[in-house]
């Protein structure tokens, strides 16, 4: 695979809600950005779909699919404990941000940007981005290529069917930008 140069780390709380998730893991495979997690993000986004979302056999087999599908995104252990210590941020989050020094990560795709402070990321080059910033981002020079993954996004759920029109408005609670956009270039009400 070939990939431009935006790599970022994908949080656990990106990866739950499941249109934001299928959306961004879509937006990797179609080689927008390249995508970064380790074990323990993956870990946490399971614990926490198999606690609140579904049942726990299904959110490890969801989880399993990802670990199948995409095995270069996982960021080794070792690295990350050996960059743990130098971590300045939220000590919950380090090893998010030690996956993203290792990865050698531009961004952190988060939902709890107080976690990563600026003074954290800045030695190392980081940012932490909201899901809507780093989409909006990626709309930049993905605008069209974004709105086609809305299209097979719609068209892969089945049961029930859905439309772009559905999809955009599940993105919205996370994305609101991006959904706005994404409606705008659909062309949709």
């Amino acid at each position: 695979m070939t990939f431009p140069p935006l790599v970022a780390v994908l949080d656990a709380c990106v990866l739950v809600p499941a249109a934001l998730r299928d959306t961004l893991l879509r937006a990797f495979q179609a080689e927008l950005y390249r995508a970064h997690w380790s074990d323990q993000i993956l870990n946490e986004v399971e614990r926490t779909l198999a606690g609140s979302f579904t049942s726990a056999p299904r959110a490890r087999s969801l989880i399993e699919r990802i670990r199948a599908e995409f095995p270069d995104a996982i960021v080794p252990a070792q690295r990350i404990r050996r960059l743990l210590p130098t971590m300045t941020n939220q000590p919950k989050d380090r090893h998010v941000l030690a996956a993203a020094v290792a990865s050698a990560a531009g961004s952190i795709v988060t939902s709890n940007l107080r976690d990563f402070p600026t003074q954290a990321l800045a030695p190392h080059e980081i940012q932490a981005q909201s899901p809507d910033e780093f989409l909006l981002a990626l709309c930049e020079t993905q605008r069209i290529a974004l709105a086609a993954i809305i299209r097979r996004q719609a068209a892969a759920l089945v049961r029930p069917p859905t439309t772009p029109d559905r999809v955009i408005e599940n993105l919205a609670g996370q994305a609101p930008g991006f959904a706005a956009l994404m409606r705008e270039t659909l062309r949709l009400p």
